[in-house]
């Protein structure tokens, strides 16, 4: 039984004591440690969180759900700064893959199933979600295209070193922008030899081996048939949107909000689509992967509405070209 389903059974009936204590359990299942004086803050913020998660769950037209997870300690402030970039704009990045013939597309896809999707990475409090993007899809679509199985590469390279191509660090950037760095520099090295550290960090000289690509593919804008066809067709692709509150608490089910914005101007993270499908009530959707950690959301995935650019899905999407 998941930690976030354990402490909404405690909660059963929201009282002071019921949140206390369900308080104490969160602390202890995450490892939080407070002063006493930050105590009774988070405690506060805990129980906005609780009686939020209660109002969304118990809407029956919701088609997703809200849990208790590492987060629910924090303000949405708190959240947007530690793990979500600035709004990135991508109005200007020019289309270049559309797929004209609207012809046969599976009705379902999940490149999880063939083994070529890298395990659930974790960025920290850094808002370096557009590298993790990057690199899943550089580390699948080498799987697909060499066979020679899943690498895993280096985020940290990207974070310290493609800036000239007007992404920041740990304050955004866009999975396009980054597939132009490592164009130019012939590819990307590896985890072990440029490690993590979750901040900016002083571009390094890089020994070990490269993993190159000849290129990359930005759909065009707004397109999600093509966005779909690349996914079936090419393999998992690069997006990003916007996150607006509440998103942090996703558990399951198909993601989708009226507040969030569609605008290619407004896009604060990026994440894989390995995959989509529908379910059996036939509501359409994307399999993404996240970069907060396998404890998060599904498992580490989430699903997101398709066929509504929801909250901007496909404004910016891009995939590599490995040969």
């Amino acid at each position: 039984m998941s930690k976030a389903l354990i402490l909404l059974l405690i909660v059963g009936c929201l009282g002071n004591i019921a949140i206390d204590r369900t308080f104490m359990h969160f602390t202890h299942s995450y490892s939080k440690f407070y002063t006493p004086d930050e105590y009774t803050l988070r405690r506060d913020i805990f129980e906005k969180t609780l009686k939020r998660i209660e109002l969304h769950n118990s809407n029956p037209d919701k088609t997703w759900t809200m849990g208790i997870n590492e987060f629910s300690d924090w303000t949405d402030e708190e959240f947007a700064l530690k793990r979500l970039g600035a709004w990135q704009n991508c109005s200007a990045t020019q289309g270049t893959y559309q797929a004209y013939n609207l012809g046969w597309l599976p009705n379902a896809v999940d490149w999880r199933s063939m083994g070529v999707v890298s395990p659930v990475k974790n960025q920290g409090n850094c808002g370096s979600c557009w590298t993790f993007s990057t690199t899943g899809a550089m580390e699948s679509h080498w799987a697909i295209s060499t066979e020679e199985g899943l690498p895993s590469l280096s985020e940290q390279q990207l974070v310290d070193c493609a800036g000239a191509f007007n992404n920041f660090g740990c304050n955004g950037g866009l999975p396009s922008q980054a597939f132009e760095y490592i164009k130019s520099v012939s590819g990307l090295t590896t985890e072990q030899e440029y490690p993590y550290t979750a901040k900016d960090g002083v571009c390094k000289n890089i020994t070990g081996r490269y993993f190159a690509k000849r290129g990359s593919h930005n759909i065009t804008y707004l397109d999600e048939y093509s966005l779909q066809h690349a996914i079936a067709f090419k393999g998992p692709v690069s997006i990003a949107f916007q996150v607006i509150s509440g998103f942090k608490d996703y558990t399951g089910g198909v993601y989708s909000s009226p507040l969030c914005s569609n605008l290619p101007s407004q896009v604060n993270h990026a994440v894989l689509a390995v995959g989509y499908g529908v379910t059996s009530t036939g509501e359409q959707y994307y399999i993404v992967k996240n970069s907060w950690g396998a404890s998060w959301g599904d498992n580490g995935y989430f699903l997101l509405q398709r066929g509504t650019n929801m909250c901007g899905v496909a404004d910016c999407a891009s995939f590599p070209i490995i040969f």
